[in-house]
């Protein structure tokens, strides 16, 4: 697969919505391999397996959303155990990193576990680097209850010292090079990093059953990366950004990113370009200031709709809550909204409309987000009709109808700021699509999507509410 940031990630995995509801439990989620670059050997970075641990998957997230491989293989799996990221659980049917040994063909899982293990075999694949986050902060010795050697926060695991043949094969050395790194760029110095040598064939039985001991056992150099718990999620995907930036150098592999690595470039870049769009992108969602929820959204009857989220951890499922026929917009461990559908049939005949954006003609596509300073204007179509959700002039066409701030009911408005609405067309009862439009031109903005305004201020470093992720 061809490298480059992705302006509008479109997830591989597609979510169906329509059709008979499944009980949630089912979780009809499998994970998702983003492929970047070229090379003759791979780096493998997994994130999710266990759903509890945001700043690993969240990490991984970035890295297949916002790195290009200059040159050099990498492949991501940003959501390995998906339900239980969605759960917030460690694991829906017990902790999948101990399911790597011996798994009975029964497990809930098995069809995951041993799609990993074919991946983590495959010839090309060299080095695996699993992202976890850990409690406390390991030390060699006991300091206190958050600092020793019965913790696993802010550590390179490795199983052993040497893997003798294979690339990267010196564990130790390649894990205290990576761990020196982090530490020249500690947001604190109690956050520095350490080496944990779990000696996993010499009697850990806990860890000879983990991802990264199989793939030792495959031949292939393996490191646990362990981000603490005591963080917000920001400040730990920090951490493994920069321990997964420092292997990647080790083994050769050249990257660029379009953000910068501080903790508040990585909160920017896990908050913007959020959003899904159904129906081939005649229906686009901005999510990053959604209201809790979107009522009567037109999308396709009769066959399911396919939702195509913009990042690999985001998920279109039926709510468990709420009631039947509505859907819920996951992001890792959270809901960002919640959608009750109206089920329409759909025209395919039109995909662009004729418009004046404050006084300037433009043809908008479906699909799209239009910056609006004063007025909108919709030329009228013959056989059509406009809807604009939040106005009513009385009239069944709003087409030819000066639209302005001022004359929409916020309520009605797709974002909490009340400045984003909804602008639908329709060929008698059938739906043809809809564009969104934004009053509040901002230049510093994407043309083709609001980025809505974020706090600045400093982070904290412990998880808790006043973490504005909220995973």
């Amino acid at each position: 697969m061809r490298s480059g940031f992705s302006g509008l990630f479109l997830c591989c995995v597609l979510f169906l919505l329509a059709g008979a509801v499944h009980a949630q439990d089912a979780f009809p989620l499998d994970f998702t391999v983003i492929r970047l670059g070229e090379g003759p050997r791979t780096v493998l970075v997994v994130g999710g397996i266990q759903g509890d641990e945001p700043g690993g998957f969240s990490a991984a997230t970035l890295l297949s959303t916002h790195y290009q491989m200059e040159n050099g293989s990498v492949w991501i799996v940003p959501n390995l155990n998906f339900p239980s990221i969605i759960k917030r659980s460690r694991g829906l049917h017990g902790d999948m990193n101990r399911k790597f040994a011996r798994l009975d063909d029964k497990d809930p899982e098995f069809a995951t576990v041993r799609r990993i293990q074919e991946l983590i075999d495959h010839p090309q694949v060299a080095l695996v680097l699993n992202l976890h986050d850990g409690s406390g902060y390991y030390r060699h010795k006991y300091e206190d209850k958050l600092r020793n050697p019965a913790r696993w926060g802010q550590s390179v695991i490795i199983d052993q010292t040497d893997l003798p043949g294979v690339f990267m094969g010196a564990l130790e050395a390649e894990a205290d090079k990576a761990a020196a790194t982090a530490n020249e760029a500690l947001i604190q110095a109690g956050h520095r990093l350490h080496v944990h040598n779990t000696k996993t064939a010499d009697g850990d039985h806990e860890m000879e059953r983990s991802l990264s001991f199989y793939a030792v056992r495959k031949g292939k150099a393996a490191f646990g990366l362990e981000a603490s718990k005591e963080f917000s999620v920001e400040l730990r995907a920090y951490y493994h950004l920069l321990m997964v930036e420092s292997f990647l150098r080790q083994a050769g592999v050249d990257f660029s990113r379009s953000f910068a690595l501080t903790p508040e470039g990585v909160r920017g870049a896990l908050q913007d370009n959020l959003a899904v769009s159904f129906a081939d992108n005649r229906v686009f969602l901005p999510l990053e200031d959604a209201r809790p929820a979107i009522n009567y959204l037109p999308l396709p009857k009769g066959g399911p709709a396919q939702a195509v989220p913009t990042k690999p951890i985001m998920a279109v499922l039926p709510c468990a809550k709420g009631g039947e026929g509505q859907f819920c917009v996951h992001y890792g461990n959270r809901m960002l909204t919640l959608i009750r559908p109206e089920w329409r049939e759909v025209d395919n005949s039109l995909s662009v409309v004729r418009a004046r954006v404050d006084g300037e003609d433009r043809q908008i596509p479906f699909g799209q987000v239009v910056y609006v300073g004063d007025s909108l204007l919709v030329e009228p179509i013959e056989g059509y009709r406009v809807n604009a959700i939040g106005f009513d002039n009385g009239k069944p066409d709003e087409a030819g109808v000066d639209l302005r701030l001022k004359d929409f009911m916020p309520r009605f408005s797709v974002d909490k700021q009340g400045k984003m609405f909804r602008v639908e067309v329709y060929r008698n009862q059938l739906f043809s699509g809809m564009f969104l439009v934004y009053f509040g031109k901002d230049k510093q903005n994407s043309p083709n999507r609001p980025r809505m305004a974020r706090n600045a201020g400093s982070l904290p470093d412990r998880p808790g509410p006043e973490s504005s992720l909220g995973f």
